[in-house]
């Protein structure tokens, strides 16, 4: 028997940014409910079976950069969402935490791929409709962090 964890979602084709996310949100998942170091955190998870896989640098970036720029990114949802954000689901907090923290820092990577990529996650670990619900939010959050860029895609 080995003592690593098992995935949640055992897909094989998905690539190492995906799979990179997918272990940001399972770190973000337990810093939201545990307010656990983030160091411990990401000591634990990259003992995960698959980790290997990931691409571990941009995992380190989503899972210290959303924890790090989370009262930031939570003032900047919170107009954008229906309830207080620490009454969403974890899994759909944490996804757009990964989402806006996305839109803002890495904008080499288009806003619709961020977007679907949050969906994703929230598809794989969430409830029924949560994706839904993360994908309505994280639109309307792009149209205001990439204005240009949602601009230009719009036409």
């Amino acid at each position: 028997m080995t003592n690593k964890i098992q995935h949640a979602n055992p897909s094989k084709n998905r690539t190492p940014r995906h799979r990179a996310r997918e272990f940001a949100l399972q770190g973000l998942y337990q810093w939201l409910l545990n307010n656990e170091d983030a160091g411990a955190i990401e000591a634990h998870i990259r003992e995960a079976h698959g980790f290997d896989k990931a691409d571990a640098e941009h995992f380190d970036v989503l899972l210290y950069g959303a924890i790090r720029q989370a009262p930031e990114l939570r003032t900047d949802l919170a107009p954008l969402i229906d309830r207080a954000i620490t009454e969403l689901s974890p899994v759909e907090h944490a996804a757009l935490l990964i989402g806006a923290f996305e839109l803002k820092n890495n904008l080499e990577i288009p806003y619709r791929v961020v977007i679907n990529e949050a969906v994703e996650l929230t598809k794989s670990f969430g409830g029924i409709d949560g994706h839904k619900y993360v994908n309505g939010v994280l639109d309307r959050f792009a149209a205001k962090a990439r204005e240009v860029e949602v601009g230009a895609g719009r036409r």
